[in-house]
C-alpha cells in the first residue's frame, strides 16, 4: 500500500486549486458512498483531487486508480482493509470501471466498514443494474458534464459568472462584463475547444480524438459485450452521426449500410449516448411510456462536431448542438412539433441572427434563439446566453 500512497501524495502536489467547478459544492462527499460518473476526459479526477486538498486530511486519506499495476495482485477489499486498519476514513477510487467486480467489492467494502467513506468515478457507460442492485440502494450518484462556456471564461478568461437560472436568461437578465469583452469570439471559441478541460493543453484534438478511440475501441466494446466486427461497425456508425447530424434516425437505412440488424443499430446509438459522444433527442410522451422515440441525433457537444468533421462543420448543426448541450444539464430537453426544441412549457427555434417569428407565432412561451447577437429583447434570446446555465 506505501506505492500507492506515494502516488497519491505526488498526484496531489500536482493538483492545481485557483478553479474548483460549482459541481464540486453540490456533492455529499460526507455520505458514506458517491458515485460520480461522466464521460472520459471531463474532468472527474482533478475534481475529487481538489476536494481531497482542500477539505480531507491527507493523513487518513487515499486515492487510487483502479487500474494501478498494484491491483494486478490485490484486491480493492484488500486496500479497503489495510488502509481502515491503519486509520484511514476517506477512500477515493478512481477509474472504478476498470477494475473487474467492481460492484461486488464495493458492496463488501460498504458492508463491513460502516465508518469508511468511499467515493468512486467511473464511465458514463457503467450500469449500475449490472453492478447488482443492491449497490444502487447504497450509494449517492452524481453526473459530471464537460465545461459550460461560463466554467470556460473562468478558466480560460478569469472571467467569474455567477450561474443563471432558465428564467433570469429568457429575461435577458445576463450578468456578463460587456465593457471589457465581446461575448461572441469566446463564444465561438468555446465551440471550437472549450467543452473538455484540457482545452489549456497543446494538441487539443489529437488529444479528444486519442479519447474519442478509446471510447469506440475500448469502453463501448467492454461494457456491451461487443465482438470485434460489432465494435467496429460502431465507429462506422459514429462516422455516420458526425457527417450527417442532426438527423432523424431510419435505422433500416443505416442498418443495411452497416449490414447488421435495425435493432442492433438502436442499441450501439444508445451505448454512444451513455458514453458520451451523442445526445439523443427524444419526442414527449405521456402514459406509462418512459422513453420517447428518438426524434433526432446529435453530437454530444460542439467540440465533437470540429474533430469528427471531414470539413467545417455545418453552422446550423452547431447552434443546435450547443443549444442542446448547455441546457440539458439542468432542464430535460424533448422533441418540439413546431419548432426545434421543447423543455417544460417553453418552446425554442434556434438560428442565426437573421432567423424569424413566423415558426413559433402562434406558440406561447416561445423564443427564438439567436446566434451572432450579444442582447436579445421580447423573445429573442442570444444562443451564448445558454452556456451560463451551469
Amino acid at each position: 500500500m506505501q506505492v500507492l500512497q506515494e502516488k497519491f501524495k505526488m498526484l496531489l502536489d500536482a493538483t492545481d486549486t485557483a478553479y474548483v467547478r460549482d459541481v464540486h459544492d453540490r456533492i455529499a462527499w460526507d455520505d458514506r458512498l458517491v458515485s460520480i460518473l461522466g464521460a472520459r476526459g471531463i474532468g472527474k479526477t482533478t475534481l475529487v483531487l481538489q476536494h481531497i486538498k482542500l477539505y480531507e486530511d491527507i493523513l487518513s486519506s487515499l486515492y487510487v486508480s483502479a487500474d494501478d499495476l498494484w491491483f494486478s495482485s490485490h484486491t480493492l477489499y484488500e486496500l479497503a482493509d489495510a488502509f481502515y486498519k491503519n486509520g484511514g476514513k476517506a477512500l477515493y477510487i478512481d477509474e472504478i470501471h476498470k477494475y473487474r467486480n467492481w460492484a461486488q467489492e464495493i458492496k463488501n467494502i460498504y458492508d463491513s466498514y460502516p465508518r469508511l467513506r468511499v467515493a468512486y468515478t467511473g464511465s458514463s457507460i457503467l450500469d449500475l443494474k449490472k453492478g447488482g442492485s443492491d449497490l444502487s440502494r447504497r450509494l449517492l450518484e452524481y453526473s459530471l458534464y464537460g465545461l459550460s462556456f461560463r466554467e470556460y471564461l473562468a478558466l480560460s478568461q478569469g472571467i467569474r459568472l455567477p450561474q443563471h437560472s432558465l428564467e433570469q436568461v429568457l429575461q435577458g437578465k445576463i450578468d456578463f462584463p460587456y465593457s471589457d469583452y465581446r461575448p461572441i469570439p469566446l463564444f465561438k471559441a468555446y465551440l471550437k475547444e472549450g467543452y473538455y478541460p484540457y482545452f489549456r493543453e497543446k494538441s487539443y484534438y489529437l488529444r479528444l480524438n486519442s479519447v474519442i478511440n478509446r471510447v469506440v475501441d475500448e469502453d463501448i466494446p467492454r461494457f456491451a459485450g461487443l465482438s470485434a466486427v460489432a465494435a467496429d461497425k460502431l465507429k462506422t456508425l459514429l462516422y455516420i452521426v458526425a457527417q450527417s447530424v442532426p438527423f432523424k434516425p431510419n435505422y433500416s437505412k443505416i442498418a443495411e449500410g452497416l449490414g447488421i440488424h435495425r435493432n442492433s443499430v438502436a442499441e450501439l446509438m444508445l451505448w454512444l449516448d451513455k458514453a458520451g459522444l451523442v445526445s439523443l433527442l427524444r419526442e414527449e410522451t405521456q402514459g406509462i411510456r418512459l422513453l420517447g422515440k428518438v426524434n433526432k441525433v446529435y453530437l454530444d457537444n460542439p467540440n465533437l462536431a470540429y474533430a469528427l468533421s471531414d470539413t467545417e462543420p455545418d453552422v446550423g448543426n452547431l447552434r443546435e448542438t450547443a443549444f442542446f448541450s448547455g441546457i440539458r444539464v439542468k432542464h430535460t430537453v424533448k422533441a418540439s412539433p413546431v419548432s426545434d426544441f421543447k423543455v417544460g412549457k417553453y418552446t425554442f427555434e434556434v438560428g442565426g441572427k437573421s432567423k424569424g417569428k413566423k415558426q413559433i407565432q402562434e406558440v406561447s412561451d416561445a423564443y427564438v434563439v439567436k446566434d451572432d447577437i450579444e442582447y436579445g429583447s421580447q423573445n429573442i434570446v442570444p444562443l451564448w446566453a445558454f452556456g451560463l446555465l451551469y
